[in-house]
């Protein structure tokens, strides 16, 4: 069933910092929603670096959002803007790069993009595709839509110019191709942070121009890097890439101060805001809150199970182990011994799993009621010998007493220095003639 203009305008409010003009936004959506025309949804993206970070994804997730909803997501890649440089945001110029640098770096980019948006529904445009068949003549064109007074109004422009720093021509160029590439593709929105807004407009103006209808801005908050305080970016060592490692991902979410905790949640995850609240209540551990949220920022890029060994590893070097050096044991169960109706005695796993000192069921026993055998990460003691867990078919422990989990293997500490993980392997029984 289709989503209606006003659910899709709830929706898709959520997060953003500002949309303009809002009534243009609404208008749009209900014409969609009336002739059954998608949106032409832009973002660009200038491959000055090799890293698409979180910050990045607040964009990407909105555009993504926007494809869930049914609109075209139409990304630019800037490779002739990121020649200029986008000096938004910026207190200097940027340092220039070579056509060479700036095509390398586009082809990891879209790899990375690739995991938020889809991009077998997505339209994906070079600028450098138009921008590189213009003659001076055109360039001369386009400046003419623009006044000086225009560019030095901007915020970062006009800051540079009263701290005596230098605003270079070519830099003033950068809103005029930025607004060109939506006269190009017809954008209806155009994504970017809150300091893009001037050249998001720009682009309004450059297409009203040209006959075209305006885009609308919809512009989104600048994630904060782990640091708490100052723009994500890989410049100031505080960012957390896309590609990174699940191991890195958890680890740079458990290290945030709590104070951008809100503002992960609400832009990197898709729990409803009274779920946010309640994660981040008094009551609730901030440590909890941010076990939670580097599991699911890593399950988006690499899935439930890497997220669970990620949080697995983490809490194990939290307390002074090594995950690589715990030993394993394996046993092989038949097919016929799983499911409802077996149940095993953690005093019987603990005699196979040979621990050191273990000779006899009261050993066990004893080790038991002192307190001394624990189960799974958070160390959950087991009380009684007799406690039981049952087997599933597909190898999966399930433990319905004391703690219920459902895993394919975990973690047995017997006293104070030994450990093992346990995992189990169904095979079927062999026919009998």
């Amino acid at each position: 069933m289709p989503v209606s203009a006003a659910e899709q305008l709830e929706l898709l409010r959520r997060g953003v910092d500002s949309i303009t003009p809002e009534a243009d936004f609404a208008g749009k959506l209900q014409r969609s929603v009336a002739t059954g025309t998608p949106l032409r949804v832009k973002y660009g993206i200038d491959p000055t670096g090799i890293d698409v970070h979180l910050g990045h994804t607040v964009p990407l997730r909105k555009l993504r959002q926007f494809q869930d909803l049914g609109h075209t997501a139409v990304v630019i890649i800037g490779n002739y803007t990121a020649l200029v440089g986008d000096p938004s945001g910026r207190d200097e110029a940027r340092k220039a790069l070579t056509e060479e640098q700036v095509e390398a770096n586009a082809r990891d980019y879209l790899t990375q993009v690739g995991k938020i948006i889809d991009l077998e529904r997505a339209e994906v445009h070079h600028n450098g595709d138009w921008f590189s068949k213009w003659s001076f003549l055109d360039v001369l064109n386009l400046t003419r839509r623009m006044t000086l007074g225009q560019i030095s109004a901007r915020d970062d422009f006009s800051k540079r110019i009263a701290a005596a720093k230098p605003v270079y021509l070519h830099e003033c160029l950068y809103p005029l191709m930025q607004g060109w590439d939506s006269v190009e593709i017809k954008s209806d929105v155009e994504l970017g942070g809150t300091e893009q807004l001037f050249s998001l407009l720009v682009a309004r103006d450059l297409q009203q121009s040209q006959g075209q209808p305006g885009q609308v801005a919809m512009t989104m908050p600048i994630l904060v890097g782990t640091d708490g305080h100052r723009k994500m970016g890989k410049s100031l060592n505080n960012y957390i890439g896309v590609s990174q490692s699940p191991d890195e991902q958890f680890g740079k979410i458990m290290s945030l101060p709590d104070e951008p905790m809100r503002q992960y949640f609400t832009l990197l995850t898709n729990l409803t805001l009274p779920e946010i609240d309640h994660w981040l209540s008094a009551e609730k551990n901030p440590r909890d809150a941010k076990d939670l949220l580097g599991s699911l920022i890593v399950a988006q890029y690499y899935g439930l199970e890497a997220a669970r060994e990620a949080a697995e590893t983490f809490r194990l070097r939290a307390k002074g182990i090594a995950p690589g050096i715990i030993p394993e044991k394996e046993f092989v169960v038949s097919s016929s011994e799983t499911g409802p109706g077996w149940g095993y005695t953690f005093q019987t796993l603990l005699m196979r799993c040979q621990f050191d000192g273990v000779n006899f069921n009261s050993d066990v026993r004893r080790m038991i009621e002192g307190g001394g055998v624990k189960i799974g990460i958070n160390k959950i003691p087991i009380k009684n010998p007799k406690e039981t867990f049952t087997i599933r078919n597909d190898g999966k422990i399930i433990h319905f007493e004391e703690s219920d989990f459902e895993v394919d293997d975990f973690l047995i500490w017997y006293g104070k220095r030994q450990i093992v993980r346990v995992k189990y392997v169904v095979q079927d029984e062999p026919q009998t003639a």
